[in-house]
C-alpha cells in the first residue's frame, strides 16, 4: 500500500508594513531602478516590533488549518521552518503548538535557512509515509529583518519579513501528493552567506554576511542539479510540470532555472517583486497565493526548490 503526503490546504500571512524600494534608508546610497535591475524586487514586509516569528507562524497556521478544514488538535506534527526563532530554545514550534491548542502531537524547529520550507517538507513526508504521524503542519515563518544590517546596502535591500503553512495528509492508493524530494549541503559554503552572532561564538544575534557574486554562482549552479536530478529520479519529464513554485531570492536565479526547465515565464509563480526574500516563508507564501488566486489546480504537477546558506539546497515533487 502506498501512502503519500497529501497537501489539504495552504495558508500565509504578512505584516501590515509593506516597504517600498524608495522608502528604504537613504544612507543606503540606493535606488529603486538599482535594486530592481539586480534583483527583481519592488517591496518587502517588515514585521511590528512586537511581532514575533511565532506571531506570523500562528496566523498562516490558522488560514490552513482553515482551508484544510483541519482542527488543530487533530494535528500529530508541527515542524517550524524558521533562521529566526523567537528563541534559542525551546523551538519556536512549540509555541506555535501551544498558541493553536494542540496537545496531542510533537514540534519541532528545523533550520536550513532559505531552503528550510523544502527540507521541512521532505522531512514531514517521511514521517508520514513510515506512519509515525497522519496530519502535519509545516510552517515557513521569518523575520528576517532582525538580522539585517540597515547600513549594508548589500544585504538590507533583499529580506523581507512572512510566514507560509500547509497541511499535509497521509493518504493511500492516490496518486496526489508529494512524489519525492531532494536535498543536498555543501559545508564548503558555509563562510559565503551566514549570520555573524551566535550563542557558542560570539553571544550576539548578529547581522547577514553574503558574498553575493559566489552565493549567486552556487544558486544557478546548484538549482539546475536539483531540477535535473529530481526528475530524473522519479521519471518525470520536463514538459510534464505544470508549474515551477521557487524560493524567491533573486528573479534573475529563478529565470535562469526555468530557462533549464524549458518552462515559459507564465509558469513559474513569482512573489518576490512584492514580498523580497522571506528566507523559509517564501515557498510556502508563493504556493498559498498561487492557490488561492486560481492559477495551481488539483491535479498539477509543481516542482518547489531552493538554495540557502551552508550551502543547503533541494527540491520537492508535488501532484497537487
Amino acid at each position: 500500500m502506498i501512502r503519500r503526503s497529501v497537501i489539504l490546504g495552504t495558508g500565509s500571512y504578512l505584516p501590515k508594513k509593506r516597504v517600498i524600494n524608495s522608502d528604504l534608508p537613504k544612507h543606503l546610497e540606493t535606488s529603486h531602478e538599482w535594486i530592481f535591475e539586480r534583483t527583481g524586487i519592488c517591496a518587502r514586509y517588515i514585521a511590528a516590533p512586537d511581532e514575533c516569528t511565532s506571531d506570523m507562524a500562528i496566523e498562516a497556521s490558522k488560514r490552513a488549518l482553515e482551508s484544510a478544514e483541519v482542527d488543530p488538535k487533530d494535528l500529530d506534527m508541527i515542524i517550524l521552518a524558521t533562521s529566526t526563532p523567537d528563541h534559542i530554545f525551546p523551538a519556536t514550534a512549540t509555541r506555535v503548538q501551544a498558541k493553536l491548542g494542540n496537545t496531542k502531537g510533537f514540534a519541532f524547529d528545523q533550520a536550513a535557512v532559505c531552503s528550510g520550507f523544502v527540507f521541512a517538507l521532505a522531512t514531514a513526508d517521511a514521517y508520514l509515509k513510515q506512519g509515525m504521524a497522519e496530519t502535519a503542519l509545516v510552517i515557513g515563518s521569518e523575520t528576517m529583518s532582525r538580522l539585517l544590517d540597515w547600513n549594508d546596502r548589500r544585504t538590507a535591500v533583499l529580506f523581507g519579513d512572512g510566514a507560509g503553512a500547509v497541511i499535509l495528509k497521509a493518504e493511500s492508493n492516490t496518486d496526489r501528493g508529494i512524489i519525492g524530494s531532494l536535498l543536498r549541503t555543501d559545508g564548503q559554503g558555509y563562510d559565503e552567506l551566514y549570520v555573524s552572532g551566535g550563542p557558542s561564538t560570539n553571544q550576539s544575534v548578529g547581522t547577514i554576511q553574503m558574498n553575493g557574486r559566489e552565493v549567486f554562482r552556487n544558486a544557478v549552479h546548484r538549482l539546475e542539479e536539483a531540477v535535473e536530478d529530481i526528475l530524473k529520479k522519479y521519471n518525470v519529464k520536463q514538459e510534464e510540470l505544470d508549474w515551477l513554485v521557487p524560493h524567491q531570492a533573486n528573479k534573475r536565479i529563478i529565470d535562469a532555472t526555468a530557462k533549464k526547465l524549458g518552462l515559459p515565464d507564465e509558469k513559474v509563480i513569482h512573489t518576490g517583486a512584492d514580498q523580497a526574500n522571506t528566507s523559509a516563508a517564501s515557498i510556502p507564501l508563493a504556493l498559498d497565493q498561487a492557490i488561492r488566486d486560481g492559477r495551481i489546480q488539483q491535479g498539477d504537477l509543481i516542482l518547489c526548490e531552493a538554495f540557502a546558506g551552508g550551502f543547503a539546497w533541494g527540491s520537492n515533487l508535488i501532484r497537487m
